[in-house]
Protein backbone atom coordinates (compact mmCIF):
# COMPACT_ATOMS: atom_id res chain seq x y z
CA UNK A 1 0.00 0.00 0.00
CA UNK A 2 2.81 2.40 0.77
CA UNK A 3 3.88 2.18 -2.88
CA UNK A 4 0.72 4.06 -3.77
CA UNK A 5 2.12 7.07 -1.94
CA UNK A 6 5.03 7.13 -4.40
CA UNK A 7 2.82 7.20 -7.48
CA UNK A 8 2.75 10.40 -9.48
CA UNK A 9 -0.06 12.77 -8.62
CA UNK A 10 -1.78 12.11 -11.95
CA UNK A 11 -1.64 8.32 -11.67
CA UNK A 12 -2.94 8.33 -8.11
CA UNK A 13 -5.83 10.66 -8.94
CA UNK A 14 -6.85 8.47 -11.87
CA UNK A 15 -6.94 5.50 -9.47
CA UNK A 16 -9.18 7.52 -7.15
CA UNK A 17 -11.49 8.36 -10.05
CA UNK A 18 -11.63 4.67 -10.98
CA UNK A 19 -12.45 3.72 -7.37
CA UNK A 20 -15.33 6.21 -7.19
CA UNK A 21 -16.65 5.08 -10.58
CA UNK A 22 -16.55 1.43 -9.56
CA UNK A 23 -18.28 2.27 -6.27
CA UNK A 24 -21.26 3.81 -8.06
CA UNK A 25 -21.55 0.93 -10.53
CA UNK A 26 -21.32 -1.73 -7.82
CA UNK A 27 -23.86 0.13 -5.67
CA UNK A 28 -26.32 0.11 -8.60
CA UNK A 29 -26.29 -3.68 -8.55
CA UNK A 30 -27.16 -3.74 -4.84
CA UNK A 31 -30.17 -1.44 -5.01
CA UNK A 32 -33.54 -3.11 -4.43
CA UNK A 33 -34.93 -1.63 -7.67
CA UNK A 34 -32.08 -2.92 -9.86
CA UNK A 35 -34.57 -4.79 -12.04
CA UNK A 36 -35.83 -1.39 -13.25
CA UNK A 37 -32.32 0.01 -13.67
CA UNK A 38 -32.17 0.42 -17.45
CA UNK A 39 -35.76 1.58 -17.79
CA UNK A 40 -35.03 4.09 -15.04
CA UNK A 41 -31.94 5.30 -16.85
CA UNK A 42 -34.05 5.93 -19.96
CA UNK A 43 -36.49 7.98 -17.87
CA UNK A 44 -33.58 10.05 -16.60
CA UNK A 45 -32.14 10.84 -20.04
CA UNK A 46 -35.52 11.39 -21.70
CA UNK A 47 -36.92 13.80 -19.09
CA UNK A 48 -36.11 17.37 -17.99
CA UNK A 49 -33.10 17.91 -15.71
CA UNK A 50 -33.73 21.43 -14.51
CA UNK A 51 -32.56 22.35 -11.01
CA UNK A 52 -33.49 20.59 -8.77
CA UNK A 53 -34.50 17.31 -10.41
CA UNK A 54 -34.34 14.36 -8.04
CA UNK A 55 -33.12 11.40 -10.09
CA UNK A 56 -34.10 9.08 -7.24
CA UNK A 57 -37.71 10.03 -8.03
CA UNK A 58 -37.32 10.08 -11.83
CA UNK A 59 -35.40 6.88 -12.46
CA UNK A 60 -34.99 5.15 -9.12
CA UNK A 61 -31.95 4.43 -6.98
CA UNK A 62 -30.24 1.83 -9.16
CA UNK A 63 -30.62 3.96 -12.30
CA UNK A 64 -29.17 6.99 -10.49
CA UNK A 65 -26.11 5.08 -9.34
CA UNK A 66 -25.77 3.61 -12.83
CA UNK A 67 -25.89 7.08 -14.39
CA UNK A 68 -23.22 8.30 -11.98
CA UNK A 69 -21.01 5.32 -12.73
CA UNK A 70 -21.39 5.56 -16.52
CA UNK A 71 -20.61 9.28 -16.57
CA UNK A 72 -17.67 8.53 -14.28
CA UNK A 73 -16.43 6.00 -16.85
CA UNK A 74 -16.72 8.57 -19.64
CA UNK A 75 -14.80 11.17 -17.64
CA UNK A 76 -12.15 8.66 -16.59
CA UNK A 77 -11.68 7.66 -20.24
CA UNK A 78 -11.04 11.31 -21.14
CA UNK A 79 -8.29 11.51 -18.52
CA UNK A 80 -6.74 8.41 -20.06
CA UNK A 81 -6.25 10.17 -23.41
CA UNK A 82 -2.50 10.11 -24.20
CA UNK A 83 -0.92 13.18 -22.69
CA UNK A 84 -3.80 13.96 -20.32
CA UNK A 85 -2.77 14.61 -16.72
CA UNK A 86 -4.99 14.63 -13.67
CA UNK A 87 -4.34 17.50 -11.25
CA UNK A 88 -6.05 19.11 -8.27
CA UNK A 89 -8.32 20.92 -10.75
CA UNK A 90 -9.16 17.56 -12.31
CA UNK A 91 -10.22 16.29 -8.88
CA UNK A 92 -12.63 19.20 -8.67
CA UNK A 93 -13.90 18.66 -12.22
CA UNK A 94 -14.38 14.89 -11.91
CA UNK A 95 -16.04 14.69 -8.48
CA UNK A 96 -18.20 17.73 -9.21
CA UNK A 97 -19.42 16.22 -12.48
CA UNK A 98 -20.32 12.81 -11.04
CA UNK A 99 -21.93 14.56 -8.08
CA UNK A 100 -24.34 16.29 -10.43
CA UNK A 101 -25.24 12.96 -12.04
CA UNK A 102 -27.89 12.38 -9.39
CA UNK A 103 -29.74 15.61 -10.15
CA UNK A 104 -28.84 17.34 -13.43
CA UNK A 105 -26.26 15.61 -15.63
CA UNK A 106 -26.81 12.36 -17.50
CA UNK A 107 -25.12 10.29 -20.17
CA UNK A 108 -27.00 12.20 -22.90
CA UNK A 109 -26.93 15.91 -22.06
CA UNK A 110 -23.14 16.20 -21.65
CA UNK A 111 -22.18 15.53 -25.28
CA UNK A 112 -23.05 18.84 -27.04
CA UNK A 113 -20.80 20.94 -24.80
CA UNK A 114 -18.13 18.23 -24.85
CA UNK A 115 -18.06 18.51 -28.63
CA UNK A 116 -17.91 22.30 -28.32
CA UNK A 117 -14.61 22.02 -26.45
CA UNK A 118 -13.39 19.57 -29.10
CA UNK A 119 -14.25 22.19 -31.75
CA UNK A 120 -12.30 24.78 -29.76
CA UNK A 121 -9.25 22.50 -29.75
CA UNK A 122 -9.48 21.98 -33.51
CA UNK A 123 -9.80 25.69 -34.27
CA UNK A 124 -7.11 26.79 -31.80
CA UNK A 125 -4.91 23.80 -32.68
CA UNK A 126 -4.62 22.83 -29.03
CA UNK A 127 -4.37 19.30 -27.70
CA UNK A 128 -7.58 17.77 -26.43
CA UNK A 129 -5.59 16.20 -23.59
CA UNK A 130 -4.97 19.66 -22.18
CA UNK A 131 -8.65 20.62 -22.18
CA UNK A 132 -10.30 17.65 -20.47
CA UNK A 133 -11.07 19.75 -17.38
CA UNK A 134 -12.86 22.28 -19.59
CA UNK A 135 -14.95 19.48 -21.10
CA UNK A 136 -16.13 18.38 -17.67
CA UNK A 137 -16.82 21.92 -16.46
CA UNK A 138 -18.91 22.58 -19.58
CA UNK A 139 -21.56 20.20 -18.20
CA UNK A 140 -22.50 22.79 -15.58
CA UNK A 141 -25.15 24.00 -18.02
CA UNK A 142 -26.44 20.52 -18.94
CA UNK A 143 -30.05 21.19 -17.81
CA UNK A 144 -30.40 23.86 -20.51
CA UNK A 145 -29.17 21.38 -23.13
CA UNK A 146 -31.87 18.94 -22.02
CA UNK A 147 -34.62 21.55 -22.16
CA UNK A 148 -33.57 22.70 -25.63
CA UNK A 149 -33.51 19.09 -26.74
CA UNK A 150 -36.87 18.09 -25.26
CA UNK A 151 -39.11 21.09 -24.65
CA UNK A 152 -38.30 24.28 -26.49
CA UNK A 153 -40.24 26.44 -27.16
CA UNK A 154 -43.21 24.39 -25.93
CA UNK A 155 -43.75 22.33 -22.80
CA UNK A 156 -44.19 18.92 -24.46
CA UNK A 157 -41.40 16.52 -23.63
CA UNK A 158 -40.01 14.54 -26.53
CA UNK A 159 -37.16 14.15 -29.00
CA UNK A 160 -37.35 16.02 -32.32
CA UNK A 161 -34.85 16.86 -35.05
CA UNK A 162 -35.43 20.54 -34.31
CA UNK A 163 -34.60 20.03 -30.65
CA UNK A 164 -31.52 17.99 -31.50
CA UNK A 165 -30.15 20.67 -33.83
CA UNK A 166 -30.91 23.46 -31.36
CA UNK A 167 -29.32 21.66 -28.40
CA UNK A 168 -26.29 20.72 -30.49
CA UNK A 169 -25.83 24.26 -31.83
CA UNK A 170 -26.09 25.93 -28.43
CA UNK A 171 -23.93 23.25 -26.80
CA UNK A 172 -21.20 23.66 -29.41
CA UNK A 173 -21.18 27.43 -28.83
CA UNK A 174 -21.00 27.02 -25.06
CA UNK A 175 -18.16 24.52 -25.21
CA UNK A 176 -16.27 26.54 -27.81
CA UNK A 177 -16.15 29.76 -25.78
CA UNK A 178 -15.89 28.26 -22.28
CA UNK A 179 -12.07 27.77 -22.21
CA UNK A 180 -11.61 31.53 -22.59
CA UNK A 181 -14.00 32.14 -19.70
CA UNK A 182 -12.23 29.59 -17.52
CA UNK A 183 -8.90 31.35 -18.08
CA UNK A 184 -10.34 34.76 -17.22
CA UNK A 185 -12.47 33.84 -14.21
CA UNK A 186 -9.67 33.84 -11.55
CA UNK A 187 -8.92 37.46 -12.45
CA UNK A 188 -12.42 38.38 -11.32
CA UNK A 189 -12.56 36.62 -7.96
CA UNK A 190 -8.78 36.76 -7.33
CA UNK A 191 -8.61 33.04 -6.54
CA UNK A 192 -11.03 33.22 -3.60
CA UNK A 193 -13.72 31.07 -5.26
CA UNK A 194 -12.62 27.45 -5.60
CA UNK A 195 -15.57 26.85 -7.96
CA UNK A 196 -13.90 29.11 -10.50
CA UNK A 197 -15.73 27.59 -13.47
CA UNK A 198 -19.03 28.68 -11.95
CA UNK A 199 -18.55 32.30 -13.00
CA UNK A 200 -18.35 31.76 -16.80
CA UNK A 201 -20.99 29.01 -16.65
CA UNK A 202 -23.31 31.18 -14.58
CA UNK A 203 -22.90 34.20 -16.85
CA UNK A 204 -23.46 32.02 -19.92
CA UNK A 205 -26.66 30.60 -18.43
CA UNK A 206 -27.78 34.13 -17.50
CA UNK A 207 -27.14 35.34 -21.06
CA UNK A 208 -28.81 32.40 -22.79
CA UNK A 209 -31.84 32.39 -20.48
CA UNK A 210 -32.34 36.08 -21.30
CA UNK A 211 -32.08 35.51 -25.06
CA UNK A 212 -33.94 32.23 -25.45
CA UNK A 213 -36.74 32.93 -22.99
CA UNK A 214 -37.05 36.47 -21.62
CA UNK A 215 -36.30 38.42 -24.82
CA UNK A 216 -38.31 36.15 -27.12
CA UNK A 217 -41.22 35.96 -24.72
CA UNK A 218 -41.00 32.19 -24.41
CA UNK A 219 -42.39 30.80 -21.17
CA UNK A 220 -39.72 29.42 -18.87
CA UNK A 221 -40.42 25.73 -18.13
CA UNK A 222 -41.46 25.07 -14.58
CA UNK A 223 -39.09 23.59 -12.03
CA UNK A 224 -39.79 20.03 -10.83
CA UNK A 225 -42.65 19.52 -8.40
CA UNK A 226 -41.37 19.97 -4.86
CA UNK A 227 -43.13 16.73 -3.89
CA UNK A 228 -40.61 14.73 -5.92
CA UNK A 229 -37.88 15.81 -3.49
CA UNK A 230 -39.52 13.67 -0.81
CA UNK A 231 -38.39 10.49 -2.59
CA UNK A 232 -35.35 9.86 -0.43
CA UNK A 233 -33.45 7.29 1.58
CA UNK A 234 -31.27 8.30 4.50
CA UNK A 235 -30.15 4.68 4.91
CA UNK A 236 -29.01 4.25 1.28
CA UNK A 237 -27.03 7.49 1.20
CA UNK A 238 -25.43 6.96 4.60
CA UNK A 239 -24.40 3.36 3.97
CA UNK A 240 -22.85 4.25 0.61
CA UNK A 241 -21.02 7.35 1.81
CA UNK A 242 -19.80 5.86 5.08
CA UNK A 243 -18.47 2.82 3.21
CA UNK A 244 -16.67 4.83 0.52
CA UNK A 245 -15.21 7.49 2.82
CA UNK A 246 -14.19 4.97 5.48
CA UNK A 247 -12.34 2.94 2.85
CA UNK A 248 -10.47 6.11 1.86
CA UNK A 249 -9.39 6.62 5.48
CA UNK A 250 -8.29 3.00 5.91
CA UNK A 251 -6.29 3.00 2.67
CA UNK A 252 -4.71 6.35 3.55
CA UNK A 253 -3.62 4.93 6.89
CA UNK A 254 -2.17 1.84 5.20
CA UNK A 255 -0.34 4.14 2.77
CA UNK A 256 1.45 5.73 5.71
CA UNK A 257 -0.67 8.75 6.66
CA UNK A 258 -0.74 9.40 10.39
CA UNK A 259 -2.79 11.87 12.48
CA UNK A 260 0.17 14.27 12.70
CA UNK A 261 0.38 14.41 8.91
CA UNK A 262 -3.29 15.23 8.54
CA UNK A 263 -3.12 17.69 11.41
CA UNK A 264 -0.40 19.54 9.50
CA UNK A 265 -2.82 19.91 6.57
CA UNK A 266 -5.57 21.21 8.87
CA UNK A 267 -3.37 23.71 10.72
CA UNK A 268 -1.12 24.95 7.91
CA UNK A 269 -1.29 28.76 8.09
CA UNK A 270 -0.50 29.09 4.40
CA UNK A 271 -3.20 29.07 1.74
CA UNK A 272 -2.69 25.70 0.00
CA UNK A 273 -4.68 24.91 -3.13
CA UNK A 274 -3.14 21.57 -4.11
CA UNK A 275 -3.16 19.05 -1.29
CA UNK A 276 -2.01 15.99 -3.23
CA UNK A 277 1.20 17.61 -4.47
CA UNK A 278 1.89 19.54 -1.24
CA UNK A 279 1.22 16.87 1.40
CA UNK A 280 1.41 13.65 -0.65
CA UNK A 281 -1.13 11.14 -1.88
CA UNK A 282 -1.81 9.51 1.50
CA UNK A 283 -2.58 12.73 3.36
CA UNK A 284 -4.75 13.95 0.49
CA UNK A 285 -6.71 10.68 0.51
CA UNK A 286 -7.17 11.04 4.26
CA UNK A 287 -8.78 14.41 3.60
CA UNK A 288 -11.12 12.81 1.08
CA UNK A 289 -12.34 10.39 3.72
CA UNK A 290 -12.43 12.69 6.76
CA UNK A 291 -13.89 15.65 4.86
CA UNK A 292 -16.49 13.38 3.24
CA UNK A 293 -17.64 12.05 6.64
CA UNK A 294 -17.61 15.60 8.01
CA UNK A 295 -19.99 16.75 5.25
CA UNK A 296 -22.22 13.72 5.74
CA UNK A 297 -22.37 14.32 9.51
CA UNK A 298 -23.44 17.94 9.00
CA UNK A 299 -26.35 16.99 6.75
CA UNK A 300 -27.43 14.30 9.20
CA UNK A 301 -27.29 16.70 12.15
CA UNK A 302 -29.43 19.39 10.49
CA UNK A 303 -31.99 16.81 9.34
CA UNK A 304 -31.57 17.17 5.59
CA UNK A 305 -33.76 15.08 3.27
CA UNK A 306 -31.47 12.51 1.65
CA UNK A 307 -32.88 12.60 -1.88
CA UNK A 308 -30.84 12.47 -5.10
CA UNK A 309 -30.08 16.17 -4.83
CA UNK A 310 -28.67 15.94 -1.31
CA UNK A 311 -26.74 12.80 -2.24
CA UNK A 312 -25.18 14.60 -5.18
CA UNK A 313 -24.20 17.73 -3.29
CA UNK A 314 -22.24 15.68 -0.76
CA UNK A 315 -19.87 14.92 -3.63
CA UNK A 316 -20.16 18.42 -5.12
CA UNK A 317 -18.94 19.78 -1.78
CA UNK A 318 -16.28 17.08 -1.52
CA UNK A 319 -15.00 18.16 -4.96
CA UNK A 320 -12.86 20.88 -3.33
CA UNK A 321 -11.01 18.29 -1.20
CA UNK A 322 -7.85 18.72 -3.30
CA UNK A 323 -8.15 22.45 -3.97
CA UNK A 324 -8.19 23.96 -0.49
CA UNK A 325 -11.22 22.76 1.50
CA UNK A 326 -11.05 20.69 4.69
CA UNK A 327 -13.04 20.57 7.95
CA UNK A 328 -10.79 23.18 9.55
CA UNK A 329 -11.66 25.95 7.10
CA UNK A 330 -15.20 24.91 6.15
CA UNK A 331 -16.87 24.88 9.57
CA UNK A 332 -17.03 28.73 9.65
CA UNK A 333 -19.26 28.72 6.56
CA UNK A 334 -21.52 26.11 8.14
CA UNK A 335 -21.70 28.27 11.26
CA UNK A 336 -22.43 31.32 9.12
CA UNK A 337 -25.33 29.52 7.48
CA UNK A 338 -26.79 28.34 10.80
CA UNK A 339 -26.52 31.74 12.50
CA UNK A 340 -27.91 33.65 9.52
CA UNK A 341 -30.79 31.20 9.16
CA UNK A 342 -31.75 31.66 12.82
CA UNK A 343 -31.51 35.46 12.64
CA UNK A 344 -33.40 35.60 9.33
CA UNK A 345 -36.19 33.44 10.74
CA UNK A 346 -36.51 35.75 13.76
CA UNK A 347 -36.55 38.92 11.65
CA UNK A 348 -39.02 37.37 9.22
CA UNK A 349 -41.40 36.66 12.08
CA UNK A 350 -41.11 40.23 13.36
CA UNK A 351 -41.76 41.59 9.86
CA UNK A 352 -44.72 39.27 9.32
CA UNK A 353 -42.98 37.51 6.45
CA UNK A 354 -43.21 33.93 5.23
CA UNK A 355 -39.86 32.40 6.13
CA UNK A 356 -38.64 29.56 3.89
CA UNK A 357 -34.95 29.56 4.75
CA UNK A 358 -34.74 26.96 7.51
CA UNK A 359 -31.29 25.43 7.72
CA UNK A 360 -32.62 22.06 6.49
CA UNK A 361 -34.74 23.50 3.65
CA UNK A 362 -33.67 21.94 0.35
CA UNK A 363 -32.52 25.20 -1.25
CA UNK A 364 -30.43 26.07 1.81
CA UNK A 365 -28.98 22.56 2.02
CA UNK A 366 -27.85 22.89 -1.59
CA UNK A 367 -26.55 26.43 -1.07
CA UNK A 368 -24.29 25.47 1.84
CA UNK A 369 -22.61 22.89 -0.38
CA UNK A 370 -20.99 25.62 -2.49
CA UNK A 371 -20.21 28.06 0.32
CA UNK A 372 -17.15 25.89 0.98
CA UNK A 373 -15.76 27.28 -2.29
CA UNK A 374 -14.98 30.40 -0.25
CA UNK A 375 -12.48 28.45 1.90
CA UNK A 376 -9.58 30.73 0.86
CA UNK A 377 -11.30 33.62 2.67
CA UNK A 378 -11.25 31.69 5.96
CA UNK A 379 -7.65 30.63 5.34
CA UNK A 380 -6.37 34.13 4.60
CA UNK A 381 -8.53 36.34 6.82
CA UNK A 382 -9.56 33.97 9.62
CA UNK A 383 -12.68 32.15 10.76
CA UNK A 384 -14.73 35.25 11.73
CA UNK A 385 -14.68 36.40 8.12
CA UNK A 386 -15.47 32.85 7.05
CA UNK A 387 -18.64 33.06 9.15
CA UNK A 388 -19.42 36.44 7.58
CA UNK A 389 -18.88 35.11 4.05
CA UNK A 390 -21.07 32.09 4.83
CA UNK A 391 -23.86 34.34 6.06
CA UNK A 392 -23.64 36.51 2.94
CA UNK A 393 -23.75 33.41 0.77
CA UNK A 394 -26.89 32.24 2.59
CA UNK A 395 -28.59 35.57 1.89
CA UNK A 396 -27.91 35.51 -1.85
CA UNK A 397 -27.91 31.88 -2.94
CA UNK A 398 -31.69 31.45 -3.25
CA UNK A 399 -32.07 34.67 -5.25
CA UNK A 400 -29.44 33.95 -7.91
CA UNK A 401 -31.44 31.23 -9.78
CA UNK A 402 -33.74 34.00 -11.05
CA UNK A 403 -30.80 35.21 -13.16
CA UNK A 404 -30.19 31.95 -14.99
CA UNK A 405 -33.65 30.37 -14.80
CA UNK A 406 -32.44 27.28 -12.96
CA UNK A 407 -30.11 26.22 -15.78
CA UNK A 408 -26.76 26.69 -14.00
CA UNK A 409 -25.86 23.69 -11.89
CA UNK A 410 -23.04 25.77 -10.42
CA UNK A 411 -25.52 28.21 -8.86
CA UNK A 412 -23.84 28.21 -5.44
CA UNK A 413 -20.38 28.56 -6.96
CA UNK A 414 -21.65 31.48 -9.05
CA UNK A 415 -23.03 33.03 -5.84
CA UNK A 416 -19.61 32.53 -4.22
CA UNK A 417 -18.03 34.54 -7.04
CA UNK A 418 -20.48 37.37 -6.37
CA UNK A 419 -19.57 37.26 -2.67
CA UNK A 420 -15.90 37.55 -3.64
CA UNK A 421 -16.61 40.57 -5.82
CA UNK A 422 -18.44 42.25 -2.90
CA UNK A 423 -16.37 41.15 0.10
CA UNK A 424 -12.75 40.55 -0.99
CA UNK A 425 -11.99 44.17 -2.03
CA UNK A 426 -13.25 45.33 1.37
CA UNK A 427 -11.13 42.78 3.22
Amino acid sequence: MKKLNNLSESSFLKLLFAFLTASFLIAALFMSDRGDMFAGLWRIISGPSKVSTNYFAVGGYAATFLNMGLVGLICLALYCIPGAKATNVSTLAFILTVGFCSWGINILNLWPTFLGVVLYCLVKKEKLSGNVNAMLFSTGIAPLITDLLLRYPGQDVGFTWYGLLLAMGVGLAIGFFLPAGLAFSPKVHKGFDLYSAALPIGMTAFFLQAILYKTLGVALPAAPDAATLQVASRLTVNIFCITVFSLCIVVAFLMGCRPKHYWQLLKDPELVTNFSSTYGNATFLMNVGVYGLFILAYYNIIGATFNGVTFGIIFCMLACCNSGSHPGNVWPFMAGYVVTSLVSGLLSGLAGGSFAGAINAQAIVVGLCYANGLSPIADKYGWPFGILAGGMHYLLVTSVPALHGGYCLYNGGFTAALICIILVPVL
